[in-house]
């Protein structure tokens, strides 16, 4: 990859790092289209490639006997896959696939092995996103556990928000209940909620956002949190999040 293209990065994660460690790991990432619904990682088999997010949306999702699914993790250009990789493991126990089709820039699991073995700062910046998603882990298992279909449709909505250009993306209905974890029935009364509070617009498949300020509120202090310690771990803000309101503290907080 020559100067100029290191000079056009959007992923977050690249964008943060010293020159020299961009320079360390650009003669091995490769630029690529990503295709909805794409494979990234295979539960229990090796990680053989990292993906820097660049546009588009990326899930890890957690599956059962049977073939249901719930999604434990999401990320764009805030980040990557393959944090198990980061933290010592050559596979993890989760799928990770594309969820809203995009670009990303393309590295062997050996070549950001060595690269890492390398720089200390580029390990220290990778490890930090790896906690800050599994701090989001942590936040989605709260939202599933303890409130309502509509307020997690509501957290998970402005969680994409952060993540997309503009106030509005298009998602399937069948989609969202795949990653809600929920049939599809509830997905539809959800977004029928949202939309009579005026939160949001739905319409053949696109969700425009009309008031953040209310999702945010309805999310019960489960939508925030893994935001703040995003930025407070990497020193990047993360897309349109902002401090979780006053009157919707946080229900824990990370360990």
């Amino acid at each position: 990859m020559t100067n100029q293209n290191i000079s056009t990065f959007k992923n977050h994660l690249l964008c943060a790092l010293a020159p020299e460690d961009r320079r360390l790991l650009a003669p091995s990432l490769e630029r690529m289209q990503l295709n909805l619904r794409q494979s990234l990682e295979k539960a229990h088999q090796p990680i053989n490639f990292v993906y820097f997010f660049e546009a588009g949306l990326g899930s890890v999702v957690a599956s059962k006997e049977g073939g249901s699914t719930v999604e434990v993790g999401l990320f764009g250009r805030d980040g990557m896959t393959g944090t198990s990789l980061v933290q010592g493991d050559t596979e993890s126990p989760f799928d990770c696939f594309v969820q809203m089709g995009g670009s990303a820039l393309r590295i062997s699991a050996d070549n950001l092995q060595e690269a890492m073995s390398q720089s200390p700062a580029l390990t220290e910046l990778l490890m930090h996103y790896a906690r800050t998603l599994g701090i989001q882990t942590t936040y989605t298992a709260l939202a599933n556990g303890q409130i309502k279909l509509e307020e997690r449709l509501a957290r998970w909505i402005l969680m994409v928000h952060d993540r997309v250009n503009g106030d509005s993306f298009y998602v399937t209905h069948e989609f969202l209940a795949m990653m809600l974890g929920v049939r599809r029935p509830g997905v539809t009364v959800a977004l029928q909620i949202l939309e009579a509070k005026h939160f949001i617009k739905s319409q053949r498949g696109e969700i425009l956002v009309l008031d953040r300020t209310g999702l945010m509120h309805l999310c019960q202090g489960t939508y925030g949190p893994a935001e703040i310690e995003y930025e407070r771990l990497t020193g990047i803000p993360l897309g349109k999040s902002k401090p979780v309101p006053n009157d919707a503290a946080p229900l824990i907080r990370p360990a």
